[in-house]
């Protein structure tokens, strides 16, 4: 029997992004994947938001993403665009690329860590004990772990045999996607109509991107190249004599949410955990970011630094940041029906968001820049996203994504050197003397008032602000980073 640390189910992004974060600290992690190779066929997510490139970029790897995408302005609420431009940011726009390019490049970090993956398997049935878990795959292989991670998409069968409860709201409408050939020339480019939203567009490879909405909802079964000639014909008036398709596949508006994202040492992870209809191109976004935050945790607890307890912090973070998506994301559907009421109603939004306050406060919450974590009381930096400043220090100017590169915490002091003492967490925290002099400015709030000194967790969210003593910091580094 192979053991590892912690054994990942599923090889997507959230999958991929988790056992990176893993392996970046020193765990044993293995993922399960039941694809014979990083190869993905068919449509998926288009492209990543402005917090996933900071994200990617305080691993040192978003120039890998950004090379081979498109920057575009790519937030948007109900179609309706929103401009990050002005957004403080180092990123401030989206990246168009498709998540076969995502994973690949994905795959490639995680292969250069050295992460092993069980690739043509899939997790077939687990057990577990006070002390680990007991992993079945589909070829007879088992594989014992400590921790074992549910990052098998919203069918998820590590949710389902973990029994863990999945509420929320059934479909109302359902979609086919497909990459097809066609004899005739479509009718380009996205509309919304009295049948629900359709989109054709020309493929990398010159075939065509399908996106149509079916008149019948409830259906379970594999679609086939009928069903989707049928549905173009209703909307479409033809099918434009499709031919040759590499992928047909389904989806509905369907939205749920795991009631627990852990079960003792099982744990739940992007689609696995929130499903939700993909508009707005949040669903990939939130898993990777699902994946950021709980790997730094999982890797303190696998290593004895931190009690289990930490984990539940993994639930309390991101379980409201799934929750407010999934309820953007049924207002956004609503907002994409087409009949004389909505139309009213989307001239309304429309006009609303024209405003620099409500673009800026919704566009801050779609491009995930506005996240903030509950933790306690004090100054505005608190469990935000940190600035990726340029920092004076006497080695000379640092940004602080490149101080994350490594997922390791630092204690950042903006004050007189000196004044901090981390000595006792000295083999876990990065402790950094520098001075920054220009403004401090967050995506919607504006300008804040400059922090003496910030501890910056490994997932780029402060836990703890100095008022120009050390009243606290004890505390946050032993809740966060174990004890001394």
């Amino acid at each position: 029997m192979a053991e590892h640390a912690v054994v990942v189910a599923g090889g997507g992004p959230t999958g991929l992004m988790l056992a990176g974060e893993l392996a970046l600290a020193g765990v044993d992690v293995a993922i399960v994947e039941r694809r014979v190779s990083q190869d993905l066929i068919g449509s998926r997510a288009g492209g990543l938001h402005s917090r996933t490139i900071e994200v990617l970029d305080q691993r040192g790897i978003a120039d890998r993403f950004l090379s081979e995408g498109q920057v575009a302005q790519v937030a948007g609420f109900a179609w309706i665009r929103l401009s990050i431009s002005d957004f403080p940011t180092r990123h401030p726009y989206g990246l168009g690329l498709r998540q076969k390019h995502i994973e690949r490049i994905l795959a490639g970090w995680v292969d250069e860590l050295k992460v092993p993956i069980y690739r043509g398997r899939e997790v077939s049935g687990f057990t577990q004990d006070d002390i680990g878990v007991d992993v079945e795959t589909s070829e007879g292989q088992s594989l014992r772990a400590a921790f074992l991670v549910g990052c098998d998409g919203g069918r998820s069968l590590i949710r389902k045999t973990a029994r863990i409860e999945f509420p929320g709201w059934d479909p109302t409408t359902s979609c086919l996607i497909a990459e097809v050939s066609m004899d005739q020339e479509p009718e380009w480019g996205m509309r919304r109509d009295a049948f629900g939203v359709q989109a054709l567009s020309r493929l990398e490879d010159g075939s065509v991107g399908v996106l149509v909405t079916e008149q019948d909802l409830g259906r379970t079964e594999e679609p086939t190249v009928r069903d989707l000639s049928e549905a173009l014909i209703a909307v479409y008036g033809t099918d434009y004599g499709i031919h040759s398709p590499t992928s047909i596949s389904r989806f509905t508006d369907m939205t749920r949410q795991a009631a627990s994202y852990r079960d003792k040492r099982v744990l739940l992870a992007g689609d696995a955990a929130h499903v939700h209809f993909p508009v707005g191109g949040q669903g990939l976004n939130i898993g990777v970011q699902d994946a950021v935050n709980l790997g730094w945790k999982l890797a303190q607890v696998v290593k004895e630094t931190s009690p289990e307890s930490l984990l539940d912090t993994y639930h309390a973070e991101r379980h409201p940041v799934a929750a407010r998506v999934l309820r953007n994301t049924m207002a956004q559907t609503a907002l994409l029906r087409s009949d004389d009421r909505i139309e009213a109603l989307r001239d309304t939004v429309s006009e609303l968001l024209s405003m620099d306050e409500p673009r800026k406060r919704l566009a801050a919450t779609m491009s995930g820049l506005d996240i903030h974590y509950e933790l306690g009381e004090g100054h505005q930096l608190l469990g935000r996203r940190m600035p990726d400043l340029d920092l004076v220090t006497s080695g000379g100017t640092v940004r602080v994504f490149t101080l994350l590169h490594k997922a390791r915490p630092v204690l950042l002091n903006l004050d007189e050197p000196g004044g901090l003492d981390v000595t006792p967490w000295g083999d876990r925290v990065q402790s950094i003397n520098a001075k920054y002099g220009g403004v401090w400015e967050l995506p919607a709030l504006g300008q804040i008032a400059a922090p003496p000194a910030v501890l910056i967790r490994p997932d780029g969210y402060v836990a703890w602000v100095g008022d120009g003593t050390d009243t606290g910091l004890r505390d946050a580094l032993t809740t966060w980073f174990g004890s001394p």
